[in-house]
């Protein structure tokens, strides 16, 4: 038994680390160490974070004054993070690339923030937010980082009340509550359709405090350029002044990731225009493991493209299918009639038909999949798009379902509507022409958010020594697929409450050796960094930036979204690596590196992309089972749902760099397996 692997008793036959038979993915990647979490907790699974917080050391506050963190991001993550350690005595380097903290994507966040209250009384707890959880995202989380992530949800509801956050409140003046996808209680607290806005003001006025009282020292226009890693640690960052081009070098004890997703691979998505993976990759270049980073989420209520001219998508909150009602037409040339000339017997409410138990409230990966399946039957809604086919032809083809609020405004009037839903749908009104009052609204699947990232274990420690990873850089919570309302509630707990209790047993061992901007590996990594700079900017190609990342988007959307096939998959690594070539043969990236310049910083952010999304479509050719967000065509059941291979698959893939592959280089693969042992694996059904 390897070092620190704990077997629990109660393990079935199932539950046991298995053997992969079939590999899709041979000859692309090298199979590495078998991987365990040094940290994992034992014991009964409602007594671990209990017990780990007393085991860790504790730093006293004379030594914490002596102690330097970076924290790169500004997210309820990264501010939460910021605002505590600096709270706690620490001196804080706070970094991010918005003008303002207060402009971090978990702004964009709408709907809510779970948590195990049970305000409702309707059988909710801290146990079924944590089976919740792990089923939804298709038994591929660990279950002690969930139950963790459970059992600590109730407290920030807790903190966010102190702090302000103005969260909807029924007649009583008791907080309101609403259910998502996903789940069978109402349990998601929500500021109408704001609430990431609002948690986010909560978190920057509590850093805000802190930089006020000196313990957090605030970069923003800042981009993370590198990591520095010395003696194996990670000991600070390269980054650059945006607004003035100058590359400096920032050094701490200890570095904290908190800067997000990595959807914008997908070129279209609904994150913000800036969200990139710049700072997560450049560290797993240095050595971080990258971990299931196939598992990206499509969320199913967004307004569907309007045309070629996009450059992102805008997300409808998953709130609204509390009470709208999603369908399209039950006969295909009713498509292009106007929805209210539809009868009720011509509609197709296809959701609550086919999952009756949880109706128009299944996961996201569920209605996404189910919405595409409508539309590629013809029976989709809106203009007609021109859609590539795999043949190289192409075709006529609608991208839309409604949904719609009729039902809901005759049962609760339109007063009672707009009190709910009033900004979302004004939001939707402003961006379509359409008054979603009047006519249904349109939806359509788009990628939103990732569940893939770097590894990190128990502690939020990544492999590198000195960094740690929080919120949705990070991999650890969701598994295959995220429920919604569950990433506010992530960002915050690793924040406030699970990063602030683990980063005190690696400092315990500080005060450190003081490094300074004259030791051989920072001069070497700044070097490294104005070299890269320095070729960008040479190239002089004739491509732009943005014509190779609309390519890249297009590859990753059509081969590696919704539904992925052996075929397509070893089709898109080998487009990958010839856009690889393109971009570094062709590109022409305008301007000048020693001032501002936003053609540059695209082209570091999408020269990060092109080398993810290769290692997506290989993570997601070696995995050869449908859970959750990834969905393999070869592996379904007789009605089209996804189909887990526990045998084979029930583990977590961490990837360790392992050189360009256009030199050469293949990505190595780290198995750690997922051990059951409070939880039973089962097909997951929402019928």
């Amino acid at each position: 038994m390897a070092a620190g692997t704990h077997y629990l008793p109660g393990l079935t036959e199932t539950n046991t680390p298995s053997v992969q038979t079939s590999d899709d993915a041979a000859g692309y990647y090298e199979l590495g160490d078998k991987l365990v979490d040094p940290h994992a907790p034992t014991g009964p699974i409602a007594e671990r974070w209990t017990t780990r917080k007393f085991e860790n050391r504790l730093v006293n506050p004379a030594n914490r004054r002596k102690l330097d963190i970076i924290i790169v991001g500004t997210g309820l993550a990264g501010g939460a993070a910021a605002a505590t350690l600096g709270e706690a005595g620490y001196n804080v380097k706070s970094f991010c690339y918005q003008d303002s903290p207060r402009r971090a994507h978990s702004i964009a966040a709408q709907g809510g923030i779970n948590a195990a209250k049970n305000y409702k009384e309707d059988g909710d707890s801290t146990y079924r937010l944590f089976y919740d959880t792990v089923k939804g995202g298709d038994y591929r989380s660990r279950e002690s980082n969930v139950y963790r992530l459970a059992e600590v949800s109730a407290n920030i509801i807790d903190q966010c009340v102190a702090q302000g956050v103005p969260f909807a409140r029924e007649y009583g003046g008791l907080l309101d509550n609403r259910s998502f996808g996903g789940v069978q209680v109402s349990r998601t607290f929500y500021a109408r359709g704001q609430t990431g806005q609002q948690l986010l003001i909560g978190a920057y006025q509590a850093m805000e405090r802190q930089v006020a009282a000196g313990t957090v020292e605030q970069f923003t226009r800042h981009e993370m350029l590198d990591l520095i890693v010395i003696d194996g640690k990670a000991r600070g960052i390269v980054a650059r002044d945006m607004v003035t081009g100058a590359i400096e070098t920032h050094l701490a004890d200890v570095v904290v990731l908190a800067s997000g997703g990595y959807g914008n691979v997908f070129y279209l998505s609904t994150n913000a225009m800036g969200s990139n993976v710049m700072a997560a990759w450049r560290a797993h270049r240095k050595g971080a493991y990258m971990a299931n980073p196939c598992y990206t989420q499509i969320h199913p209520t967004c307004i569907p493209i309007s045309g070629a001219h996009q450059s992102k998508l805008t997300l409808m909150s998953e709130s609204l299918r509390n009470d709208g009602r999603i369908w399209v037409p039950k006969k295909a040339e009713d498509c292009e009639k106007d929805p209210r000339d539809i009868p009720e017997e011509d509609r197709d409410y296809y959701l609550e038909r086919i999952y009756p138990s949880f109706g128009n409230l299944v996961p996201r990966d569920i209605a996404s999949r189910a919405a595409k399946y409508m539309c590629d039957e013809g029976r989709g809604v809106g203009p007609a798009i021109e859609e590539p086919q795999p043949d190289g032809t192409t075709k006529m083809v609608r991208r839309g379902v409604y949904l719609d609020f009729a039902d809901a405004i005759k049962r609760l009037g339109k007063d009672g509507v707009e009190e709910k839903y009033d900004n979302l749908l004004d939001m939707y009104e402003r961006i379509t022409g359409e008054n979603p009052y009047e006519v249904p609204m349109r939806i359509y699947p788009a990628v939103h958010y990732v569940m893939g990232g770097l590894w990190v274990d128990y502690e939020l420690r990544s492999n590198i020594d000195g960094l740690f990873v929080t919120g949705e850089a990070n991999f650890s919570d969701h598994g295959a697929n995220r429920l919604g309302a569950s990433a506010l509630m992530q960002g915050l707990a690793d924040g406030y409450f699970v990063l602030p209790n683990t980063i005190r047993e690696y400092l315990a061992d500080g005060p450190f050796e003081k490094i300074d901007d004259t030791h051989p590996e920072v001069k070497a990594t700044l070097d490294a960094v104005n070299e890269r700079v320095a070729t960008l900017m040479s190239i002089n190609g004739t491509r732009s930036v943005e014509s190779i990342h609309k390519e890249l988007g297009s590859i990753m959307w059509e081969y590696c979204g919704m539904e992925r096939t052996e075929e397509g998959l070893k089709l898109a690594i080998e487009k990958i690596k010839q856009l690889r070539k393109e971009f570094w043969t062709n590109v022409r990236v305008l301007g000048s590196p020693e001032s501002l310049n936003q053609d540059l910083e695209k082209a570091n952010r999408v020269a990060d992309f092109i080398e993810l999304g290769e290692l997506m479509c290989i993570d997601a050719l070696n995995r050869r089972e449908s859970c959750g967000g990834h969905f393999r065509a070869e592996s379904q059941t007789e009605d089209g749902e996804a189909l887990r291979h526990d045998d084979e698959f029930a583990y977590v893939a961490a990837w360790e760099w392992g050189g360009d592959s256009n030199d050469g280089g293949k990505p190595i693969l780290h198995k750690e397996d997922l051990i059951y042992t409070a939880i039973e694996l089962k097909q997951r059904s929402y019928k």
